[in-house]
């Protein structure tokens, strides 16, 4: 798989040039897994964006009682744990292939160095990040009120 090609195919890089798109993925590197192999676990430190280019994936976390929950399926184009590239932390929840899986991954500390070098490529991409997480909250605003007591 083309790294770029993969990049390209997701949302996230829509407002990219080829250019853009291709000094991305000059630090991106392309990684496989067998279904039923973990992509990462729940509480890992987390210091990596993943866009799937090939494949189904599951994110489940765990619940108060132990047990896992199901917290939906992602592929082809669809990217996980974009905060990363901000700030290191820990996984949120864990990620399983369902099939062999195909992602395109970007380091931070490859991202950083990239700042220095391309930081109108590099800034693009943490506005995208920016809009694209804000649109997450807006649209799960009804979901977080459940979790607030009156």
């Amino acid at each position: 798989m083309d790294a770029s090609a993969a990049l390209r195919a997701s949302p996230l890089f829509a407002g990219f040039t080829d250019t853009g798109v291709a000094i991305l993925a000059s630090i991106a590197a392309v990684r496989s897994y067998p279904a039923g192999s973990p992509l990462f676990f729940e509480d890992m430190m987390s210091d990596t964006l993943v866009v799937i280019g090939s494949g189904r994936v599951s994110l489940s976390a765990r619940g108060a009682r132990g047990g896992d929950l199901a917290l939906g399926e992602f592929g082809p184009g669809d990217w996980l744990g974009e905060l990363s590239l901000i700030t290191a932390g820990q996984r949120q929840c864990t990620a399983m292939a369902l099939t062999p899986v195909t992602t395109v991954e970007i380091r931070q500390g490859d991202f950083q160095r990239l700042m220095g070098i391309k930081p109108q490529a590099c800034i693009k991409l943490l506005m995208a990040i920016c809009t694209t997480f804000g649109q997450k909250i807006v649209s799960s605003k009804d979901a977080l009120k459940t979790l607030v007591k009156p």
